[in-house]
């Protein structure tokens, strides 16, 4: 595994005539980054050890007879490093004309088309025409099985793949089997890459469109994708990731980097289990109840009206139902609208399974909890309900004769008499189902996906999400609706942006008000314990 070296000692070094001071005992190929020089490679990469093969990164150092492999070569105090040399150059030209002898040139039907290796240094430092007179050799697909299909005669033999699987998820079932031009990735006889958690990893590693995904298979050109930085929904781990968007759905998941979370992976079950994001038939217009049918308001008038009624019937305790797939800025504002109301009490529920933890980086698990926000619901005071699919224990909520909120449960399992007693009935959240059509006050959220917050996940690790669709109709962040009632029914100022959601948890929670919006970045923080934040 590719380490950054822990020394403060420095060496001084020249990059195509760039003076620059790196940590001793760094790679070229990082040194020449630092630079801002992206040096060519294929075999390497910082997640994997290097096996220097693939002759891509070869870069010339003064004094150094032979061109070195700046993936494995590292800085000496004095080098002075040419990325561009004429012999560098001709070397790099060398070996991609070797690489396209038999690669085959299907780049209009290739889904790593617009996001290929190959594709980019052949445009950049390849042969204008190619020399081959002779045939390509031609090997045809293999389904190596799980979402992974394998176009062999486009492989680059860089072994990223053999590697991952044997030094990261250490389930070998990948090898190079054959000698010399016949050599091949192959799978281990009928066993194949199904039921591997991580195995989709390796389509994102692959530089040249050898594996690809089953699920993204000619779904989209990667030129047409949008991808936004976000955080996947799908369990407590929180893994970093970008949701890759077009016409407004989200076509694939793809991990981003984070080294205190997910390194450079993510599992198969947070990355294909995304439809879910795209469903319609959403609720799009605040929406309340007189007599027995609804009639859809403005947001002004529809507050309002849920204002006084919360004014008249406060002073009793209140409880809600929330959804662990809510941000923390949601579940905050939710929990100091009822505190401004007589209090209360709130529940959770979140469906679980099996832990299963990345062997190669045991950080990353997919965690029991199957939802992102459970550990936010815990912090912010909601206790967790319900059975192991994340239904039930709604007893005592659907017969609750005060204040009820519900936010973001679909409530699919509770009956259709749910919170009929309740003097004031609130839904906030995204689908009607019939135990939300007995709401007095229907009002239309959007999901993570629409809209910008923050979840914690299973390390108490506070990280922000980014909107990446258009919310459908009148939909608005919860946190937005709850800030607006806040300021209606108390002396509170309304949020008007997630970063003033976020300062206001910690009116809730004090340790929240440790860490600032701006300095979360792409990456998060911890949060503090209570002792910390003075609790």
């Amino acid at each position: 595994m590719a380490d950054a070296n822990p020394t403060a000692e420095t060496v001084h070094i020249t990059i195509d005539g760039m003076e620059l001071d790196v940590p001793k005992g760094t790679r070229i190929l990082d040194a020449a980054a630092m630079a801002g020089v992206d040096v060519p490679h294929y075999c390497y990469h910082p997640g994997l050890t290097a096996p220097a093969q693939c002759r891509m990164c070869l870069v010339e150092i003064e004094k150094v007879p032979k061109l070195q492999p700046a993936c494995v070569a590292t800085v000496a105090d004095g080098n002075v490093i040419h990325t561009q040399s004429e012999k560098a150059l001709e070397a790099r030209q060398g070996v991609l004309e070797f690489y396209l002898v038999n690669h085959p040139l299907d780049c209009p039907v290739c889904d790593q088309s617009g996001e290929c290796k190959l594709q980019d240094y052949t445009s950049a430092e390849g042969r204008a025409m190619g020399r081959s007179l002779e045939p390509k050799r031609v090997l045809g697909r293999d389904d190596f099985g799980g979402d992974v299909l394998f176009y062999a005669d486009r492989c680059v033999m860089c072994t990223r793949c053999v590697r991952f699987m044997r030094e990261v998820a250490q389930d070998e079932r990948l090898a190079v089997v054959q000698r010399g031009h016949r050599n091949v990735i192959d799978t281990f006889f009928d066993e194949g890459l199904e039921g591997n958690l991580w195995a989709d990893n390796i389509v994102d590693i692959c530089p040249v469109g050898a594996l690809v995904s089953k699920d993204f298979l000619h779904k989209a050109r990667a030129w047409d994708l949008d991808r936004n930085p976000s955080i996947c929904p799908n369990c407590s781990q929180g893994c970093n990731v970008r949701l890759e968007t077009r016409d407004n759905q989200v076509m694939r998941i793809k991990p981003r980097p984070n080294p205190e979370v997910n390194a450079h992976w993510m599992c198969d079950y947070g990355r294909l289990n995304y439809e879910w994001i795209n469903r319609g038939a959403r609720i799009e217009a605040p929406m309340v109840k007189e007599g027995d049918r609804f009639v859809a308001l403005s947001w002004s008038d529809a507050l309002k009206r849920l204002a006084a009624a919360l004014k008249e019937a406060a002073g009793g305790e209140a409880r809600a139902v929330v959804s662990p797939f809510m941000a923390n800025e949601d579940m905050g504002l939710l929990r100091r609208v009822m505190d401004a109301t007589g209090g209360g009490t709130g529940v959770y529920r979140c469906p679980t399974g099996e832990e299963v933890v990345l062997p190669g980086f045991p950080t990353l698990a997919l965690r029991t909890d199957r939802a992102a926000n459970s550990n936010g619901a815990d912090v912010l005071g909601f206790n967790r309900v319900g059975d192991r699919e994340g239904l039930g224990g709604l007893e005592q909520s659907a017969a609750h004769g005060g204040v009820l909120w519900v936010l973001g449960d679909e409530l699919t399992d509770a009956p259709e008499t749910f919170g009929q007693d309740a003097s004031v009935y609130v839904y906030v959240g995204h689908f009607l189902s019939p135990a939300a059509r007995n709401a007095h006050f229907v009002l239309p959220a959007t999901t993570f996906a629409e809209m910008e917050g923050t979840f914690t996940n299973v390390q108490k690790r506070v990280q922000r999400f980014w909107p990446a669709l258009q919310a459908p109709g009148m939909s608005r962040p919860a946190w937005q609706i709850l800030g607006v009632l806040l300021a209606g029914i108390s002396d509170a100022a309304p949020a008007a942006t997630a970063a003033d959601a976020f300062a206001a948890l910690a009116g809730v929670r004090p340790e929240f008000g440790a860490l600032q919006w701006a300095e979360l970045g792409q990456q998060g923080a911890p949060l503090p314990s209570f002792a910390e934040a003075g609790d």
